[in-house]
């Protein structure tokens, strides 16, 4: 985790649904009070990628040269994984924290994909919650797209660059 880093730029190379479901089986380990598996992830790749990107510029109300370039941003990676929180009513969990345990699981897939040596970086945006967004996910009544993890190979030399170091005493506090 020291050494995780976002790759805002990757390669045309991308895992298979084979090796996203292994991972997956790992981050669906995180706490999930009740056990309710509150999350999804939907496997974007080709034409779905641009049918997203026709989606974010109607959802934007963009056209011409700006809604083209929204349109091209799911392109930057040759995989993109769609992170649904599922949410349900329940006596116990509220909605919030089913959205965390997506959350929690997108953050363990990024963490499993960047050490499997993929590039990786999450993505959001203000769109994420727009039904024509949505609708290009083919989302269910309760479900909430939290964002994207962007994921492709790792361009040479990706690796060398060092996130700088967190001031963990800083954001520390400890009450008796």
């Amino acid at each position: 985790m020291l050494a995780r880093r976002s790759a805002p730029k990757v390669t045309d190379a991308a895992p298979g649904d084979d090796e996203i479901i292994a991972l997956l089986e790992a981050a669906g380990r995180v706490a999930d009070h009740a056990a309710l598996r509150p999350w999804r992830v939907i496997a974007l790749r080709g034409e779905a990628r641009n049918r997203l990107g026709d989606a974010l510029a109607a959802a934007a109300g963009l056209g011409g040269e700006h809604g083209a370039r929204l349109a091209a941003k799911p392109l930057r990676a040759p995989l993109l994984l769609a992170i649904v929180a599922t949410t349900t009513a329940h006596f116990k969990v509220p909605a919030w924290e089913q959205e965390a345990v997506a959350a929690g699981v997108a953050h363990q897939l990024s963490l499993l994909l960047d050490d499997a040596r993929w590039g990786v970086m999450w993505r959001s945006g203000p769109h994420t919650r727009h039904p024509l967004v949505a609708e290009a996910h083919g989302l269910a009544e309760g479900e909430r797209l939290l964002g994207w993890l962007y994921v492709g190979g790792l361009p040479d030399g990706a690796r060398a660059d060092r996130r700088p170091e967190v001031d963990a005493v800083s954001r520390f506090s400890s009450l008796a």
